[in-house]
């Protein structure tokens, strides 16, 4: 996705996006990988492990997945480098500490590598001196499938920045900067069903919150865990628990 030439930026922020929740097979082994990639912590919250994050870098958590259902894969990440060296030793890291490589040919170093986790899920490392993400942090993107509309939904949702709008691409970033949110919609885009991945959202009162998201085009799921469940335009699952 090309470097983005405008912005926009509505309102003050109402929910935090606390962090993008995978289900696992082992929590503990895929969090300690990203904590270690991405230069964090991990928290122990029995029966999920978090990567916390900060106010310009999206958090992980890891819970253990219902067995039988392994739900859809709707987002990937991508982690940045700022030289070949980095990209090298970005790639050192991921092989060093349970990941792979996805795919058998030749290694094209200075390029996108693509790369999974030890549960899995799919990642880039971009390319070394990647201009749209300058600046960004270590972990640059979540890019999501989805169209449009998801795009302008989570923009007003979390009263995000656009910073790129252009066909059915689309992509927000936090007014402190940090990790971008991007979108652009697949043919095979599920809009059923659970999903492997999904975002946790924190605020100070959810039913509020509920109200004004279903206003926005979200749809209700109900409830689990203590936690008010939704899915965006797409299909895709998120949830708000007060915080």
């Amino acid at each position: 996705m090309p470097l983005s030439i405008g912005a926009t930026y509505r309102g003050e922020m109402t929910v935090r996006l606390e962090a993008v929740t995978y289900d696992a097979h082992d929590p503990q082994a895929a969090a300690v990988f990203w904590a270690e990639m991405l230069g964090r912590t991990t928290v122990d919250e029995g029966g999920a492990v978090l990567v916390p994050g900060d106010a310009t870098q999206v958090g992980l958590r890891f819970v253990a997945a219902t067995p039988g259902n392994s739900g859809s894969e709707r987002l990937h990440l991508h982690v940045t480098s700022d030289t070949p060296e980095d990209q090298q030793h970005a790639l050192d890291d991921v092989l060093r500490l349970g990941g792979r490589r996805r795919g058998t040919g030749a290694l094209p170093m200075g390029r996108d590598l693509y790369m999974a986790d030890p549960d899995g899920n799919e990642f880039c490392l971009i390319e070394p001196g990647n201009a749209y993400l300058a600046d960004c942090g270590p972990l640059g993107e979540v890019t999501c499938e989805g169209g449009r509309a998801t795009g302008l939904f989570w923009r007003d949702a979390l009263a995000w920045m656009l910073v790129w709008d252009e066909g059915e691409q689309t992509a927000i970033q936090s007014p402190a900067g940090g990790t971008k949110i991007a979108w652009d919609l697949s043919p095979d885009t599920p809009t059923t069903g659970r999903t492997r991945q999904r975002f946790d959202l924190l605020a100070a009162d959810p039913e509020a919150e509920a109200e004004r998201l279903v206003g926005l085009g979200a749809a209700s799921r109900g409830e689990r865990d203590g936690a008010l469940l939704f899915a965006d335009p797409d299909g895709m699952e998120f949830s708000i628990r007060q915080g």
